[in-house]
């Protein structure tokens, strides 16, 4: 029997999907400390939150597939925020199977105070870039998405 190859090990330090994850999970979770502590919203509740504001009439399904969030995390996530009273659930003009969701006043209201809390951390952590370093990240991020999403846009 022919030996077999060996693969060179995995080194998480240097894997780049790791390291993307541990990355964005480290940002989110400062911005969500801020909404958490303030509103009681998680990350997901957030997320959804932030894509059903920017594209109102939204289904659940296509908060999955614009978040690349599963299933059960956004469908846990709207169901809260229903409860809650930010989210209103109502059955689509075109398609009775399809639900669209909107921010109800209470859930616009939070957005709005979370938005600059949002923002001003986001600019706090980008400010350790030049100019040019945020530029290039721009252009390599985007670069990642066009490779890991050639089929579609991913933002």
């Amino acid at each position: 029997m022919p030996e077999k190859s060996r693969s060179a090990p995995l080194r998480l330090p240097t894997f780049l999907p790791f390291r993307l994850s541990v990355l964005s999970n480290a940002i989110s979770q400062r911005i969500a400390d801020l909404y958490d502590r303030e509103f009681g919203l998680s990350i997901w509740q957030w997320r959804v939150m932030a894509v059903t504001a920017d594209t109102p009439g939204i289904s659940a399904t296509e908060i999955g597939q614009r978040t690349q969030m599963d299933k059960v995390a956004v469908s846990r996530a709207v169901a809260g925020l229903i409860e809650l009273g930010y989210f209103e659930r109502s059955a689509s003009s075109e398609d009775a199977r399809r639900s669209s969701l909107v921010l109800t006043a209470a859930g616009r209201g939070i957005y709005e105070m979370i938005v600059p809390l949002a923002l001003s951390e986001e600019a706090r952590l980008v400010s350790s870039l030049s100019d040019k370093e945020q530029a290039e990240l721009a252009r390599l991020m985007g670069k990642l998405a066009k490779a890991a999403s050639p089929d579609r846009d991913l933002w």
